[in-house]
């Protein structure tokens, strides 16, 4: 018997179609992966099941829990199935939990709702499932708040909130998209393992097929609202049927084919850079003490070279790319761009600032909503001494956009006016609209849906044919770097272990840290390498 079984379930918000006659089911002790792009309708079929829609929501079909059909549930019967019976990981923890209370407070908050135990005994469980996901006290005391921890620590307390009343059923919504690959796999790991130990039933909500074609024992595909296809996880990746499956299997493995490097010259050269940051004095008559972020990192990239930087979360890789835009100083050593220092004194060299432009993680967070496309994308000029204007500006404009395949009509649109990929492709118009000399792409696509992903690497690709980018591409998507850079740099704990060309690195890697980091990645199995090849739409 299942455990979860959706019938039919369709849904509206103030009129208007989200899903369709969706149906699947999860067993006690199964592992389900529910795949598609953004908007597929994936997370709205998990708000469903907990019951958590936006008002104007209309659902008709059947979400038979145990037997019993949450649709018919009031508010006060839903609240009582929260928590005890249904449990829900989020995608971003620091989102998910209260920055003001500490992790030990936030898991037990959970059981004391609930009311199922005293508050002694409350605390106790919630140490013990804090010790289940990964966190000792040793380590880990729950008087520790959420900033105190990293982002894989954070997603492992959300994962012990979910679990404190060992629920029936978890839904994880894109548990590990921002996680570097190790911590990815920690968690997946963490999640089979729950599985196994308490019998529940897993709902893995993912873009990812790579991340699920291991632990899924079933994949369900959505396409805006439908269930396209569902099967078991190794016949479905082995007989793909329907042509979007085909598209998400290809754009989980999409490569692109970089034009050759063009010269030899250097243009970023970074000598013994050290970087250090103090830390609070542990006793009221301690010494001040320091943690070194970036410990004598060194490296050279030549014009028209494509150079990757990979690394978990805490490795110094944020630190660096900010001292190489010049916005934190360094202790020891230099970075010069094109020759001149990066800083002249203490202060940030204006002259080196203006060759040098960035692409960001979220593109949605770096522009001003308020302002069109056209005053975004040209907020670069105002570090150039001669910014072009009239005519000059307007063809520009339209140039950039063109470039990164938008209209030039785009110009007049204010940016929630478009999708994800297309406000990336806004922000790499903003890096390249002053033809910068180098370009620094912090994790620019990780936050991207594999097919858009997949539309945003070929872009890159194409741009470097037409404007010889020189870019640093820092990454924790060990399968993008492989296929967008020449080469690549491995850092730990502030310092390079290991540097090369890109393919002999990850093909023959000599540190055991570079080995960790490929093991660790997701594959897709081999036998799916022969699905037909499909075109990406914009």
């Amino acid at each position: 018997m299942s455990l979860l079984d959706i019938q039919t379930l369709s849904l509206a918000i103030h009129g208007t179609p989200i899903l369709k006659q969706v149906s699947l089911a999860v067993a006690p002790g199964e592992i389900v992966a529910v795949t598609g792009e953004s908007g597929s309708g994936k997370s709205m079929t998990a708000l469903a099941i907990m019951q958590l829609l936006p008002t104007g929501a209309e659902a008709q079909g059947t979400i038979m829990l145990n037997g019993h059909n949450v649709l018919d549930h009031p508010e006060a019967e839903m609240c009582a199935l929260r928590g005890a019976a249904i449990g829900m990981v989020f995608q971003e923890p620091m989102t998910a939990l209260n920055p003001v209370r500490t992790i030990g407070d936030q898991v037990a908050e959970t059981i004391l709702i609930h009311k199922a135990m005293p508050s002694a005994q409350a605390r106790e469980r919630a140490q013990e499932v804090l010790i289940r996901v990964g966190l000792p006290p040793d380590r880990f005391p729950m008087s520790r708040y959420p900033h105190e921890l990293s982002g894989g620590q954070r997603q492992r307390v959300v994962i012990a909130m979910a679990i404190a009343l060992r629920p029936q059923l978890l839904i994880a919504d894109e548990p590990t998209t921002a996680l570097d690959v190790t911590t990815q796999a920690q968690i997946l790991e963490l999640l089979k393992g729950l599985v196994d130990e308490y019998g529940m039933g897993l709902l893995m909500i993912t873009h990812d097929l790579a991340v699920v074609s291991e632990m899924a024992d079933r994949i369900v595909v959505m396409r805006q609202g439908e269930v396209v296809e569902t099967g078991p996880t190794a016949q479905l990746l082995r007989d793909m049927q329907h042509p979007y499956t085909r598209l998400l299997f290809e754009a989980s493995g999409h490569q692109v084919i970089l034009p050759g490097a063009t010269s030899q010259r250097p243009l970023l050269e970074v000598t013994n850079v050290a970087r250090d940051y103090r830390l609070p004095r542990e006793g009221l008559f301690d010494a001040l003490g320091h943690h070194r972020a970036v410990d004598g990192v060194s490296f050279t990239l030549n014009r028209g070279e494509r150079l990757g930087l990979v690394g978990e979360s805490g490795c110094g890789k944020s630190t660096l790319t900010r001292a190489i835009l010049g916005l934190e100083e360094v202790q020891e050593g230099r970075i010069l761009l094109d020759g001149q220092p990066v800083f002249s004194g203490r202060k940030p060299n204006p002259a080196a600032r203006q060759k040098m432009q960035v692409v960001f993680q979220d593109p949605y967070g770096s522009f001003n909503p308020r302002h069109r496309v056209s005053r975004l994308i040209t907020e670069p000029f105002h570090a150039l001494d001669t910014p072009p204007r009239g005519t000059q500006r307007q063809d520009r404009i339209a140039e950039m956009l063109t470039a990164v395949g938008l209209h030039p009509n785009d110009a007049h649109k204010y940016i929630h006016e478009f999708s994800g990929g297309q406000r990336q492709r806004i922000a790499i118009a903003r890096a390249l609209i002053t033809r910068p000399e180098l370009i620094l792409f912090d994790e620019a696509v990780s936050a991207l849906d594999v097919s858009v992903r997949a539309q945003i690497l070929d872009l890159l690709a194409e741009l470097c044919a037409a404007y010889d980018l020189t870019y640093l591409f820092i990454s924790h998507d060990l399968s993008v770097v492989r296929t967008i850079t020449d080469r690549v740099m491995v850092m730990r704990s502030g310092r390079i272990v290991e540097q090369g060309e890109t393919e002999r690195v990850f093909t023959n890697p000599q540190h055991p840290y570079t080995q960790n980091l490929i093991a660790a990645a997701p594959r897709l199995p081999e036998f799916g390498k022969g699905a037909a090849q499909v075109n990406y739409p914009c």
